[in-house]
């Protein structure tokens, strides 16, 4: 009987205690949740041109650059404007140049937002 009590209280005073834990905040948004499109658009075109124009090679396409279509086309008119810099003004001017058109040209594709039906459209 003595050891049935003891199991008892020893039993009781496993459970919890005091209230609840209070449910754990969302976390922060990240980083590209609070950019508009066209920032995002900035933010992935502008470095790919820059390695593009110091000769880097890209491999597979432009879904393995983490590029959507559109900012892949972004990024072509890019590069090609700023090679032709480069021909006349150098390195500096063209890397310049492709940091200022990544930004005009992502905020143009994307002054309307992002695509309205699908991943896959323009």
């Amino acid at each position: 009987m003595r050891a049935a009590l003891l199991a008892g209280v020893l039993a009781a005073g496993c459970g919890p205690t005091g209230p609840p834990p209070a449910p754990a905040s969302p976390s922060a948004p990240s980083p590209s949740a609070s950019l508009s499109p066209g920032d995002l658009c900035t933010r992935v075109v502008a470095p790919w041109a820059r390695e593009l124009l110091a000769g880097g090679d890209t491999y597979g396409d432009y879904q393995s650059m983490g590029l959507s279509n559109r900012q892949y086309d972004v990024l072509r008119e890019v590069v090609d404007a700023a090679r032709a810099v480069r021909d006349e003004r150098g390195d500096d001017a063209a890397v310049r140049s492709a940091d200022r058109l990544a930004r005009e040209r992502c905020a143009a594709r994307y002054r309307d937002g992002g695509p309205s039906e699908g991943p896959w459209q323009r």
